[in-house]
């Protein structure tokens, strides 16, 4: 078998929202417009699936530069699945697995590109690139800083989206999604603040608003109860699981012409920024400075307003962090790899990006 080009090992902790954004960071990467500048490289130890490496307590409390023995930390049975030959690109995201991407750099001999995707508490030196959020404030001569969290949908999944779900290609006048985040440590989806949403998606619907209501893993059973009645009640679409038929997700960012999104997730706001929705942000109670930064950034750039009851139309660049990071990811590994002087033909989209 020819070369499959660099290999990438998209390494996370198993918390959903890292893995979504080591997701979207190696579909950026494995883009058809990016794999072809970087197709010529051979990697080894292709991957197809994502790798899962949970680091064990008292461990994981540790800063990932005081672990002496990061392998160590691990369950035994994720122990093997650290051996070379390492891949060409490690992208690893979340606080517990930056020691195991410093173990991967090392164990290497440095040949391994390694990304490491939000602050990991430990200086960016430890890492190729760093990648954070600017509302994280963390800065270094390899930290790449994003508006908010690297989001991507490939124009695969576009597509298959928008076929699985045509009949709402019909439906885009006065329609908005409503992503609805949960408690968090910083932020507590409470009554009061059902209450408040509540009212104001009743009065919409009221005026002719179309809502498409989703519900998140960290939304408490009760309040996703209540939107659901409430959906139910005023003629929305609810969606919360299997058990609500496929997901409509993708298509009713596509299919939107507003977004109304919970403040607690920016992963969440920043998937409908990529689909350049006017992102309209709803408080629940508890902030944090982190997430205020957030938020600021989000208004500054014409991406997002607070929600006060009403929601409203305007335009902007949408936001695509995630093939900006990509990019510079290709141009660091053209630097290590440069590309032959002939132009290859035949090149087939990478294995893992599924």
């Amino acid at each position: 078998m020819g070369s499959l080009g660099p290999s990438v090992w998209a390494v996370s902790d198993g918390r959903a929202g890292n893995a979504a954004q080591v997701r979207a960071l190696t579909s950026a990467l494995g883009a058809m417009d990016r794999w072809v500048r970087i197709a010529h490289i051979a990697g080894q130890a292709h991957r197809q699936e994502p790798l899962v490496l949970t680091p064990r307590a008292p461990w994981r409390w540790l800063p990932a530069d005081r672990l002496p023995s990061p392998l160590q930390a691990l369950p035994k049975a994720q122990r093997p699945s650290l051996v070379a030959p390492w891949p060409t690109v490690w992208i690893g995201a979340g606080r517990r697995s930056a020691s195991l991407t410093r173990y991967a750099r090392a164990a290497s001999g440095g040949q391994t590109l390694t990304v490491q995707i939000l602050d990991p508490h430990v200086a960016p030196s430890n890492f190729d690139l760093l990648v954070v959020p600017e509302h994280d404030a963390v800065t270094g001569p390899n930290v790449i800083r994003t508006v908010g969290s690297p989001a991507y949908f490939s124009p695969e999944a576009l597509e298959e989206a928008a076929q699985a779900f045509a009949g709402l290609a019909d439906e885009t006048r006065n329609s908005a999604i409503v992503v609805l985040g949960g408690d968090s440590r910083v932020h507590t989806f409470t009554q009061a603040a059902a209450d408040r949403l509540e009212g104001q998606m009743r009065e919409l619907a009221s005026y002719g608003w179309r809502l498409r209501l989703t519900a998140s893993r960290r939304t408490p059973v009760p309040i996703a109860a209540r939107f659901r009645q409430m959906a139910g009640d005023i003629g929305a679409a609810f969606w919360a699981g299997p058990q609500d038929g496929p997901n409509p997700y993708l298509a009713w960012l596509l299919f939107s012409n507003a977004a109304l999104v919970t403040e607690d997730s920016a992963n969440m706001l920043s998937e409908a920024a990529w689909h350049g929705l006017p992102v309209h942000i709803a408080k629940l109670e508890g902030r944090a400075d982190k997430f205020d930064r957030l938020h600021d950034s989000l208004i500054q750039r014409g991406v997002a307003r607070w929600f006060t009851g009403s929601l409203d139309q305007w335009s902007y660049e949408p936001l695509r962090e995630a093939e900006r990071v990509a990019d510079i990811i290709v141009e660091r590994l053209l630097e290590r790899f440069p590309a032959p002087a002939f132009t290859s033909k035949g090149v087939t989209a990478p294995d893992w990006l599924g």
